[in-house]
């Protein structure tokens, strides 16, 4: 018996699509790409980039339409407290207990022709005191 490949998941394919879209924003932006999909035990962040020296940890929100609210609306207490565990391994690993660092949202709404809009929102919660 041959079995058909299944159809990969619609939700991973768009998400894929939406960092890709975020990551040349980002760059647009000035912003140089450190880390893309970055996992550890104790979460996962979408994007790692450096904004003049400032660690930016960039959370990816993408959408067909805004007929649930906007993106960054789901980005929870429960997310944006693993986002801060795994950006605080994140600089421990890579022993940059001085560097500045904040966290972005990038929200990314994908129309039926393909078109895609980006909106980036610097700076859009915290976790510790920024210095």
């Amino acid at each position: 018996m041959i079995r058909k490949a299944r159809p990969a998941d619609p939700r991973g394919a768009l998400a894929l699509e939406g960092e890709a879209a975020a990551a040349v924003a980002l760059r647009e932006a000035g912003m140089t790409i450190l880390e893309s999909r970055f996992r550890l035990r104790c979460g996962e962040i979408d994007l790692i980039a450096d904004d003049g020296g400032v660690v930016v940890f960039v959370e990816v929100k993408t959408r067909r339409g805004s007929r649930y609210g906007r993106p960054a609306e789901s980005v929870t207490a429960v997310k944006r407290k693993r986002m801060a565990r795994t950006a605080s391994a994140y600089l421990k690993l890579r022993s940059w207990f001085e560097r500045r660092a904040r966290f972005d949202v990038v929200e990314v709404f994908v129309e039926h022709g393909g078109r895609r809009t980006v909106h980036h929102i610097r700076d859009a919660f915290r976790i510790w005191p920024t210095g």
